[in-house]
């Protein structure tokens, strides 16, 4: 697919990390601080209550894709505790990465919910085509932080953050190059999920299906992958 057809979704650009990045939910180290924030997540279906807004951040280097997410919520929520349940039903944030933008159809989604509890699919033919057998992505790091109380809508919560580590080796049978090379560009997506109370659908670029839909790889946004290290980190 041609890079116009992208005009008007956002674009990020993932700087390296510069130094080790520890994934403990914390975002201390100065990559993760210096690193610029996607910008205000979207709400494509906003029906009512408040937007509780999500920053997300990307980082790289030769063995990872590193995300990051800091979750304003009032109300967190999560039950489920086992890999590839339903933690949409959580509140939960998701990565979808089309690693070739000539195959922008075949998508990977990773969603994580509050307790770190992840499910993963790879769709190779796009949404609507059957999903041959389970594809479990192998090294997955993930660490949550909350300020807050989990499952208690008695008292009002702050924030939860959310970290995790995403080897490369994932995408090799279908990104162009594993890792990347300095100025290559993936089609990618983050998403948040409210959970319990006040659930709402938000992203970072904005699908335009006329119902709540994360897979939507026509909407996803695109990232360029830099040689360099933040520039706000100096």
């Amino acid at each position: 697919m041609a890079p116009s057809a992208y005009a008007d979704q956002p674009m990020y650009t993932v700087y390296r990390t510069g130094t080790p990045i520890v994934i403990d939910g914390r975002l201390d180290e100065p990559a993760w601080v210096a690193a610029p924030d996607v910008g205000a997540f979207v709400f494509p279906w906003y029906e009512s209550e408040k937007k509780e807004q999500t920053v997300a951040k990307m980082l790289w280097d030769d063995a990872h894709l590193y995300v990051a997410y800091i979750c304003e919520d009032a109300h967190i929520w999560a039950e489920h505790t086992a890999r590839d349940s339903a933690v949409w039903k959580d509140d939960t944030v998701e990565v979808f990465t089309a690693p070739n933008p000539d195959r922008p159809q075949a998508y990977f989604n990773i969603e994580m919910n509050v307790l770190g509890i992840f499910l993963d699919q790879f769709h190779p033919e796009g949404p609507d085509a059957p999903v041959p057998g389970e594809w479990n992505g192998e090294g997955i790091q993930i660490k949550t932080q909350l300020v807050g109380t989990l499952n208690d809508d008695r008292d009002r919560d702050e924030y939860w953050i959310l970290e995790t580590a995403i080897p490369f080796r994932n995408f090799a049978h279908v990104a162009v190059h594993t890792p990347p090379k300095p100025g290559d560009a993936w089609n990618v997506n983050l998403n948040r999920l409210g959970g319990k109370t006040n659930e709402q659908f938000s992203q970072w670029s904005g699908s335009r299906t006329p119902r709540p839909q994360f897979h939507a790889p026509e909407d996803f946004g695109r990232v360029v992958f830099s040689d360099r290290a933040s520039p706000f980190w100096r």
